[in-house]
Formats: structure tokens, C-alpha cells, sequence
């Protein structure tokens, strides 16, 4: 059993909002299919930090949820920038479990042990944090970190995150203090895509090992990580 990420998939079966437009994603929902189905295995597990799906609301969220349930391997979502369907947890796990999506799997304020690692996390938040409003997202975002990580328990712990907490020239302190604070040694990221690519932290800095997990920049096919 192993475990795979892959952030940014940005799916838009079910609206009107193909990713195909944009230069090296044409034809990237078969490509990420048939990377997936060669890659996966029923018995494995993939998490999808963030930018699942550009459905606005939570029901419109079908075709979406549908193509990634008939994937192998179980799947733990996060939320990222894009992900507007995003609601109470009650509600989402209501609904998967009332559409029959069982292989889904919401991480928000906890975390799943997964082959004996911890699989943590939380969207994240911007660098610039120059205005009130964005101090108090990234308030939320390190509590709802933090309470992920508690709920870990022993053991190894992997962070997830939407926004990189490191980019050339910008550090997300609360974020990385947080890393810290619980000892984690792998924290997996995505937002990242096009030409950014190029500007990404990969590799250990100050104890943790940092991995790109976008879907463009993974090639549409799921990363292995354990």
C-alpha cells in the first residue's frame, strides 16, 4: 500500500472552466487518468492538497467528485484558492456519503493515519500579510494546522499545504514555526504552476524536505511519496 499526492487538478467536468486553454494542459484530464490508473493501486491512497474542482457550489461538484471516485486507491482532499464548493465539514461528508463517493475523504481540522504516517494539514495562506484580513486568515490557517497535527498523535508526520510556505525571497514564519513546533521532516505543496515552476523550493531547508506537488508540475501523474 503506498501513498501518492497530487495538488491542482482543477477539474471542470461538470462547468465551464477548462484548464485545456492553458499552454502544456491540453488533453490533462486523460492524461491525468491514464497516469493515475498505471501509477495507483486499488489498495493506495492519494492526497489532493487543494484546487480540486472549479464547481462554485458543493452540489455542482458531481461529474468532479464522480471521475475522481472512479480512480483507484482512496483519496484525502484538501481545500486550496479555487476550491469554492468548500463548506462545513458535516456537510461534505454528508454529501459524499449520500452520492456514494466513498473512496473521498475530507482532511480539515484532523488528520489520517495512512500505513503509519500522518497525513496532516490545511490550505495555508499568502506571504503578504500587509492588511487585517489577511493576518486573520493565516490566524485560522495555523490553528487549523495546529489542530491537525494534534489530532496526529505519535509518530511520523507529513504536512500538506495548498500555498508553499517557502518561495525564493518569502517565508510564511507562522507556517514554517508551526513545522517546527511538531518536528515535521516532509511538507508537500501545490498553487504553483507555469512558469513559477521553476522558482520552487525543493528539498531540505532548515530540517524539512519541501516537494512541488502541482499537478503540471508532477506531469498529471501522482506522486509517490511513501
Amino acid at each position: 500500500m503506498a501513498i501518492f499526492a497530487i495538488a491542482d487538478l482543477h477539474l471542470s467536468l461538470g462547468t465551464s472552466k477548462p484548464m485545456d486553454v492553458f499552454p502544456g494542459w491540453e488533453g490533462y484530464v486523460a492524461r491525468l487518468e491514464e497516469n493515475w490508473r498505471r501509477t495507483v493501486a486499488p489498495e493506495d491512497t492519494v492526497v489532493v492538497p487543494g484546487d480540486v474542482s472549479w464547481a462554485m457550489k458543493l452540489e455542482d461538484c458531481g461529474a468532479d467528485f464522480a471521475f475522481l471516485d472512479s480512480l483507484p486507491g482512496q483519496k484525502i482532499l484538501l481545500k486550496g484558492n479555487h476550491d469554492y464548493w468548500w463548506t462545513t465539514r458535516a456537510k461534505m461528508d454528508r454529501y459524499l456519503e449520500q452520492q456514494g463517493f466513498s473512496s473521498l475523504h475530507i482532511l480539515h481540522n484532523d488528520s489520517y493515519s495512512v500505513e503509519g504516517l500522518a497525513v496532516c494539514g490545511t490550505r495555508g495562506w499568502l506571504f503578504d500579510q500587509s492588511e487585517p484580513q489577511d493576518e486573520k486568515v493565516m490566524a485560522r490557517e495555523l490553528g487549523r494546522l495546529r489542530a491537525s497535527l494534534q489530532a496526529a498523535g505519535e509518530g511520523e508526520k507529513a504536512v500538506f499545504l495548498h500555498y508553499p510556505p517557502v518561495y525564493p525571497g518569502a517565508r510564511a514564519e507562522g507556517v514554517l514555526a508551526v513545522l517546527r513546533e511538531f518536528g515535521v521532516q516532509r511538507c508537500f505543496y501545490g498553487h504553483l504552476h507555469g512558469g513559477m515552476i521553476r522558482y520552487a523550493v525543493q528539498g531540505e531547508q532548515e530540517g524539512v524536505r519541501y516537494r512541488l506537488v502541482s499537478a503540471d508540475a508532477l506531469g498529471f501523474c501522482p506522486y509517490k511519496i511513501s
